[in-house]
C-alpha cells in the first residue's frame, strides 16, 4: 500500500475506531508487560522471571513497580490517554495551559500512590520546573527523553495522516511544556505518524516508512539539541534487524540500538521491534518486555503502533482481559471523540481543496 495515498482511502468510521483503539490497547498491553521488567537488565529479567511471555507481578524489591498487581498499566498509559482528553476538549486547537493543569494535578495524584519515580526525567524536570514558577513554554526546552513518544498516540489517531506537515505541527505544540526539543519532537512525530498510517488503513511496514518521513520533519521543530538523528536511527534499526530471529535481534536491539530513556535508544527500538515482531502487538510486548532498560515504553509505542495497524478485535482478548487499570469503556468513548475529530478535519481539508 503507498503509505502517501491512504488517508484516502473508504476507511469507514467504525474500522477506525477499532484501529484506534487497537493503539490505545496496544499500548497499554505493551506498557503492562514490560511493567515489571523496566530498568532490569536482560540477564537479571530472566533470572527473576524466566522469558516473560505472560503478564507477572514485579519483584519484591523492583526500583519502582514493586507492590503493583501484574497486568498493571504505568504511567506509558495514563498519560496518552490524559493527552487524549485534553486533544478532545481543546476542539481545533490545543488548550495548552489545560494540558499543563493536567498534568500537575496527574503528578499530585502520582506522587499520592507513592509512584512519583515512574515519571519520567524529562516530564519530571519540567514539572518541577513549572511548580517552581518557570513559565511552561520554556519548561521543556531540554526534554529530550522519550515521554513524548510514549503518549503520542491520540495525536495519531486525531490527526489526519495528510498533509503530514500539519500532524507534526500538532505533536510539537502538545510538546511545549515537557519536551521541546528537536530530539523528543522528531520522535514523538514518528510514532505519531505510523499510529495515523495505521488508523487509516496501512499496514506495519508503511505505517513505519511514514514514521522516517515525519521524524525528519519534526527535527526541525522545537530547541535543537545534539544527539543522533532520530529518522536515520529508525530507519537503520529497521534495517539492522529485519529477517532476524528473534533472539538474534534482541541481541542487535540490546547490544548496538540501546534500550535507555534517551529518545534516539528507545524509539528506533520500537521501531526494530515493530519489524522482529513482524507487526504483531503482543509479539511486539513480549519481545519488548525481555529487552531490559526501558522495556515498558519500548513495549506501549511498539505494541501501540502494531495495535494501530491491526485494530482491536484482532488484540489477544485473554491478555486485554487481564489489564488492571484501564477502563475499557473510558478507552472506546476517547477512541471514538478522537475519531470523530480526525473525521471532521478531513471533511474540513477536502472542503477547502473542493
Amino acid at each position: 500500500m503507498d503509505a502517501g495515498s491512504i488517508e484516502t482511502g473508504s476507511m469507514d468510521t467504525g474500522e477506525a475506531i477499532d484501529r484506534a483503539m487497537g493503539a490505545l490497547v496496544g499500548a497499554a498491553l505493551g506498557d503492562a508487560l514490560g511493567m515489571p521488567t523496566q530498568l532490569l537488565s536482560p540477564a537479571r529479567i530472566a533470572e527473576l522471571y524466566g522469558p516473560v511471555e505472560e503478564f507477572v507481578a514485579p519483584a519484591a524489591d523492583h526500583p519502582v513497580s514493586k507492590g503493583l498487581a501484574a497486568g498493571t498499566v504505568t504511567d506509558d498509559t495514563e498519560q496518552a490517554l490524559l493527552l487524549g482528553r485534553i486533544l478532545v476538549a481543546s476542539g481545533d486547537g490545543f488548550d495548552h495551559t489545560r494540558w499543563v493543569k493536567a498534568l500537575l494535578d496527574w503528578e499530585r495524584e502520582v506522587k499520592a500512590r507513592g509512584s512519583y519515580d515512574l515519571l519520567g526525567p524529562s516530564t519530571k524536570r519540567a514539572i518541577d520546573a513549572i511548580n517552581d514558577g518557570v513559565p511552561a513554554e520554556e519548561a521543556g526546552r531540554s526534554g529530550d527523553t522519550n515521554g513524548a513518544a510514549m503518549r503520542i498516540a491520540p495525536v495519531g489517531i486525531m490527526m489526519p495522516l495528510e498533509p503530514l506537515n500539519v500532524l507534526v505541527a500538532k505533536v510539537a505544540e502538545t510538546c511545549r511544556a515537557t519536551h521541546n526539543t528537536s530530539i523528543a519532537i522528531a520522535s514523538a512525530a514518528a510514532v505519531a505518524a505510523a499510529v495515523s498510517c495505521g488508523v487509516a488503513g496501512g499496514d506495519w511496514r508503511a505505517a513505519s516508512d511514514r514514521a522516517v518521513v515525519a521524524a525528519r520533519q519534526g527535527a526541525a521543530l522545537g530547541h535543537w539539541v545534539t544527539g543522533g538523528d532520530i529518522a536515520a536511527r529508525i530507519d537503520w534499526a529497521r534495517g539492522l534487524v529485519r529477517g532476524k530471529a528473534v533472539t538474534d535481534g534482541i541481541r542487535l536491539i540490546v547490544d548496538l540500538v540501546g534500550t535507555g530513556v534517551a529518545s534516539q535508544e528507545s524509539v528506533p527500538a520500537a521501531f526494530a521491534v515493530l519489524e522482529i515482531a513482524g507487526g504483531d502487538p503482543w509479539q511486539a510486548a513480549v519481545i519488548s518486555a525481555n529487552l531490559g532498560g526501558d522495556t515498558d515504553t519500548i513495549g506501549a509505542i511498539a505494541a501501540g503502533m502494531a495495535g494501530a495497524c491491526t485494530g482491536f478485535s484482532r488484540l489477544p482478548r485473554e491478555h486485554v482481559a487481564r489489564l488492571k487499570g484501564l477502563d475499557m469503556e473510558q478507552v472506546r468513548a476517547l477512541a471514538a471523540d478522537l475519531v470523530a475529530a480526525r473525521m471532521a478535519k478531513r471533511g474540513s481539508a477536502k472542503d477547502a481543496a473542493a
